[in-house]
């Protein structure tokens, strides 16, 4: 019988959905690196609703629209986990995951693959084929991230569009056509293109934006951040995850702030709440208002200078002070 993994709607709204997981066939060549790559799941993972809604699209895919391109890209802002709900899909999915960044310095070329010299053992050369990352990705079950997507350059954009579209397929130079497999899922994200310092990121060229469908992911609610602090850090104090929880929402609501007088240029990112600022708790756990050390040391010096004042205020807000009690019992 097949395993399966069951998805469930966060809400409460939606039935379930049970999926079949993939299966990395012994016969492959690569079969012992690709099996690596697949991630294990992380315990501390909270799903806010998007693995469900991953889920429901791929049972789509598999009853309903086999035949039909449907690619995912995620679009948010830095920190709001976009990379992290992939890699976790992935792990239940049971596929590995390749993760390619596509920045400005990627060229067709690193993508495709190349053909480079090799020594023949007899003290001359010979000319091999070598695949780049994405052939190589596609030539066994794999879930890709081409994460960045607006920061490839417009060759990187093209060289894709084939895959991408029905044709659903590379044709390499050597006249080998790769085809998209039905156990390989392509997926993307990008950081939203407005005023905001992502160095590198442009509007995505039409015709390869229109190859996706995009989904917003938004920073976390308060309720939400709490349920990953309490998942992640079970002994930390209530009053800790309370106010962490607000100084992340209230900062993030001024990062997407309309004006611009009054909105912060840096966001709280989820590695800041559940990395940075519980690490702080531990270094200053004897000082006399960890939180607030921890704040100083771990939040405040990661922003940008003009950030600070902003966030100073909302620390008065909704702090002022951090709570009396250690950060974390036993």
């Amino acid at each position: 019988m097949a395993k399966t993994v069951t998805f469930t709607d966060p809400t409460g709204e939606s039935a379930p959905v049970k999926l079949e997981i993939f299966d990395v066939p012994s016969d492959l060549a690569d079969h012992d690196q690709r099996a690596g790559k697949i991630p294990e799941p992380d315990p501390h993972y909270v799903d806010l609703g998007m693995l469900f809604r991953l889920a429901l699209v791929e049972k789509v895919r598999r009853e309903k629209v086999t035949d039909t391109p449907l690619h995912l890209a995620l679009r948010g802002h830095m920190g709001t986990g976009k990379d992290h709900d992939l890699e976790q899909f992935a792990a239940l999915l049971r596929l590995p995951y390749y993760r390619i960044p596509l920045t400005g310095e990627v060229r067709d070329i690193t993508l495709i693959g190349s053909v480079k010299l090799h020594g023949d053992g007899k003290g001359g050369t010979e000319s091999r084929w070598e695949d780049g990352d994405i052939t190589r990705a596609l030539r066994g079950p794999a879930l890709i991230n081409l994460s960045e997507l607006n920061a490839a350059g417009a060759e990187t954009l093209f060289a894709l569009h084939g895959l991408l579209d029905r044709y659903q397929s590379i044709d390499l130079p050597t006249g080998e056509t790769v085809r998209l497999r039905p156990d390989t899922r392509l997926f993307g994200t990008l950081n939203p293109t407005d005023l905001r310092d992502y160095a590198g990121t442009q509007t995505l060229n039409k015709a390869f934006a229109d190859r996706w469908v995009i989904w917003e992911k938004g920073f976390p609610t308060d309720e939400q951040i709490t349920a990953m602090l309490q998942r992640r850090y079970p002994t930390m104090a209530e009053p800790y995850i309370k106010v962490i929880s607000r100084l992340a929402v209230e900062v993030n609501e001024s990062f997407t702030a309309t004006d611009a007088r009054t909105r912060v240029g840096t966001p709280m990112s989820l590695r800041t709440v559940l990395d940075r600022i519980p690490a702080g708790l531990w270094v200053y756990e004897h000082a006399e208002d960890p939180l607030r050390r921890s704040w100083e040391s771990f939040v405040i010096d990661h922003v940008d200078p003009f950030d600070r004042d902003h966030y100073e205020t909302v620390w008065s807000a909704v702090a002022r002070k951090g709570p009396s009690e250690k950060p974390f019992g036993k």
